[in-house]
């Protein structure tokens, strides 16, 4: 009877899913569940998007965005429609028939998973949601949250997974500024508590997407191949800064040689080097896999030296800065192009930028960012507002520290007139510029 009552269930959320009928909310409004509702809006579903930020919640329904790859046209058609209902008010929870958490997943100050906001999102879930949801976890984290935390909250509820509710994971991928992927086109891995899960959570993302959806047995090999995902990058990262330090030391261009070997045509993959990692994911993700090996008694060694070497970075920056500028750094003024962690996007979480501008403080350098993506700069105890690139800007710095590499700045203008051009991301440059340095 309970495989009938089961297969019912399924059947009749994933009929609403398909012909967009089942309503769709969203905890958590950032950088990934923005983009994830509105694509869904597109898609033809309504949508509820929860946050508890009242300031995101109250630019929303003004229209305004505060993502730079999200332009305020959609946001502004979807509440228009009242296809898009940014809210604070959680209880509206259980009149949806699918909650995906899009929380973030950051680490503690000593480098372990701080998954409170995950743990929060459950215990709102199961105080509110109704019976018959879907419930997918995109957010980051380590192999096992899924099913040890999530799921035991809310069952708490007295909705038993797989029969009641259904739970999955399916980790988050998106790539804020790329240009060729987003979510629509970016395929989609699904882990289930149960095959009933992982089934509905299927129809979901077939539905909501435009290209393949991969089902993996459960969701700890969804939460693990996330992790592998940026820990590859993390640890490509550190091999190519590592192969950047030493070219510097043998006067080699690092940046010719990646271009020489991405000639083969197999067995090789380009990663390129820079001030440091950044971001909400490479310099977080890896962490979360290297506590999950300490749990199991495994070291990942690799995993650790590839952190240190990109934390490295920064410092190595600064150290070749201070061999160009012909005076000290205190006595030296640097203008800093770029803070956001990657081109064109206004997020400077985790940025390297900010590791570079911390050293040149306390080394009392007089400093000037550019940055048309980001008006203020705050980080801890100190806040730096942006300024416009100018003329005279450029002809006053001892140097200009180029570390994000914007596609929107006047680079011909500090082509022409820096006295001194250090470029940690190989932007493209006339090379009129005799004092021009590459990382």
């Amino acid at each position: 009877m309970k495989t009938t009552i089961k297969k019912s269930s399924i059947a009749t959320l994933s009929e609403n899913i398909t012909t967009r009928k089942a309503k769709i909310g969203i905890i958590g409004l950032g950088y990934v569940g923005l983009p994830l509702a509105l694509e869904i809006v597109h898609k033809g579903f309504q949508v509820i998007g929860f946050d508890k930020n009242d300031e995101k919640i109250d630019l929303l329904n003004r229209g305004q965005s505060y993502i730079t790859d999200m332009p305020e046209t959609i946001i502004e058609q979807a509440i228009y429609k009242e296809q898009f209902e940014p809210t604070n008010n959680f209880a509206k929870l259980g009149e949806v028939d699918v909650i995906i958490i899009c929380v973030p997943t950051p680490t503690a100050e000593d480098g372990t998973p701080n998954i409170s906001y995950i743990i929060e999102a459950a215990h709102t879930i199961e105080q509110n949601v109704s019976k018959d949801t879907l419930v997918i976890l995109e957010s980051t984290t380590y192999p096992g949250t899924t099913e040890e935390v999530v799921r035991p909250i809310i069952e708490k509820n007295n909705l038993m997974i797989g029969h009641d509710i259904f739970l999955a994971y399916s980790p988050e991928r998106i790539d804020p500024g790329n240009r060729n992927f987003s979510v629509s086109n970016t395929p989609k891995v699904v882990g289930g508590i149960s095959p009933y899960c992982a089934e509905v959570a299927r129809v979901f993302y077939e539905t909501v997407i435009n290209t393949n959806v991969y089902t993996v047995k459960s969701p700890k090999v969804a939460e693990m191949e996330k992790l592998l995902e940026n820990t590859f990058r993390q640890i490509n990262i550190a091999l190519v800064n590592e192969i950047s330090q030493l070219c510097h030391k043998m006067d080699i261009d690092v940046w010719e040689v990646i271009d020489a070997a991405s000639t083969k045509p197999y067995g090789f993959m380009p990663f390129t080097p820079g001030p440091g990692v950044g971001g909400h994911c490479i310099p977080v993700d890896p962490k979360y896999l290297l506590w999950a090996g300490q749990q199991h008694g495994i070291t990942t060694t690799m995993i650790e030296t590839a952190d240190k070497i990109n934390e490295s970075m920064p410092s190595f920056v600064v150290d070749r800065l201070a061999q160009y500028v012909n005076k000290n750094l205190d006595d030296a003024e640097v203008v800093i192009i770029g803070v956001g962690y990657k081109p064109d996007v206004n997020d400077y979480r985790q940025s390297p930028a900010l590791d570079v501008i911390n050293i040149l403080r306390e080394k009392k350098c007089n400093l000037k960012i550019v940055d048309p993506f980001i008006e203020t700069v705050v980080v801890d105890n100190w806040k730096m507002d942006t300024v416009p690139l100018t003329e005279k800007l450029i002809l006053r710095a001892d140097a200009v520290l180029i570390l994000t590499n914007h596609t929107n700045i006047n680079y011909a203008l500090i082509d022409e007139r820096a006295a001194l051009i250090f470029d940690t991301r190989n932007t493209y440059f006339s090379f009129e510029n005799k004092n021009y340095y590459k990382l």
